[in-house]
């Protein structure tokens, strides 16, 4: 790659476009008139955790590793999202989000393998999920029957950067033993699907002991005391483990064979709730690394973190209370926050490198900026 910074910004629009269409096709779910919304509308799923949380998740592992074959991953995603868009069967799509989790898989195996602890190996079990539901999918699964193990690849990934920045607290006895029982739950819950009964039995207690045990360990309790830019990544981290416990909630007190809405709860409550929110907590690290652009925080950025834990709130309420109206508007509402949050993060970045143009401007001593003469 002769320009790798432009490659990953180009990787980087691609995650964008699949954001851009899977939320136009949410929207549609939900009952808004939009163009195109029917044709996109099964890949709704697809989309917003292959297209955009995949391709993230590789771009990011593959610039951790700085070997070349890791980007296989999110080319690969970004092929696969172009497929999808350009109307050619899904099968083409899906068989590319394969060997991206497949080439995710093997790199995380391989750190693994260069660091063995609890968190390396919840990376490598989150990638294998991501294959396993990706692979369901190939074979013509239908959504709602593999979107556990699509959802364990995000949770566990979460857990496991989580993990890597709170390792150096102490550990309580146990609590090794307890995390491994949370991956087994959620990976039974997964094989026998959210929308199966025992599926949501298992896959709810699943999510409810790993909001105990990210709630017990993650340093973010201890950095909410902090000010600016730690507090902010503190409370989103927080906030996304409540919407986490209420999932698990959701599963066990409304489940799919009672009443249609449950499943939708919990399904809502962990996208939006707990991994936008972390989207929103880590843009400010993640960027940097992948761009090689300095992103400034601003506390401004509060505004977007509570119009989209607003729109999760909404979405709750509406689906509980079987209110459509409330349902359309959190979708409005999430979008509200999604482009709040990336034009606040980006006016606030370019006041900052305003300011630092005027101030360099200001100290350059008199006659720096004329011309040299000619010899």
């Amino acid at each position: 790659m002769r320009n790798p910074l432009r490659f990953r910004i180009l990787l980087l629009l691609l995650g964008g476009m699949s954001l851009f269409v899977g939320l136009c096709s949410g929207l549609w779910r939900l009952g808004w008139v939009l163009p195109h919304g029917a044709s996109f509308a099964q890949l709704h799923g697809p989309l917003m955790i292959s297209g955009l949380f995949g391709s993230l998740i590789s771009l990011e592992r593959a610039v951790a590793l700085a070997r070349p074959w890791a980007y296989l991953g999110p080319i690969a995603t970004g092929l696969g999202s172009l497929m999808l868009l350009v109307g050619l069967p899904p099968v083409f799509g899906a068989s590319a989000y394969l060997l991206a989790s497949g080439v995710l898989a093997f790199a995380s195996l391989l750190i693994l393998r260069q660091q063995p602890a609890l968190f390396t190996g919840a990376l490598l079990f989150g990638a294998l999920a991501w294959l396993a539901g990706n692979l369901l999918w190939l074979l013509g699964g239908a959504v709602p029957d593999l979107v556990g193990w699509w959802l364990v690849f995000l949770i566990l990934t979460i857990a496991g950067e989580r993990l890597e920045m709170s390792r150096l607290l102490p550990r309580k006895s146990g609590s090794e033993a307890l995390f491994v029982m949370v991956i087994g739950l959620l990976a039974v819950g997964a094989r026998n699907g959210p929308m199966d009964d025992n599926g949501a039995v298992l896959f709810g207690f699943g999510l409810l002991a790993a909001t105990i045990w990210l709630f017990r360990h993650d340093i973010a309790r201890r950095t909410v005391q902090q000010k600016g830019q730690t507090r902010f990544f503190a409370i989103c981290m927080l906030l996304g483990y409540a919407w986490l416990g209420l999932a698990g909630a959701a599963l066990l007190l409304w489940p799919p064979g009672v009443t249609a809405f449950g499943y939708d709860v919990a399904l809502h409550a962990v996208l939006i709730g707990f991994v936008i929110s972390m989207v929103f907590g880590h843009a400010l690290i993640i960027l940097p690394a992948v761009t090689q652009w300095r992103v400034v925080y601003t506390p401004w950025l509060y505004l977007p973190l509570a119009l989209l834990h607003l729109s999760v709130l909404l979405r709750v309420v509406g689906g509980l209370a079987e209110g459509a109206g409330l349902r359309q508007g959190s979708g409005i509402v999430t979008v509200l926050a999604i482009v709040a949050f990336m034009l606040t993060m980006a006016a606030a970045t370019w006041r900052f490198r305003r300011d630092a143009r005027n101030t360099h401007a200001t100290l350059q001593p008199p006659g720096s900026a004329l011309p040299k003469a000619r010899s």
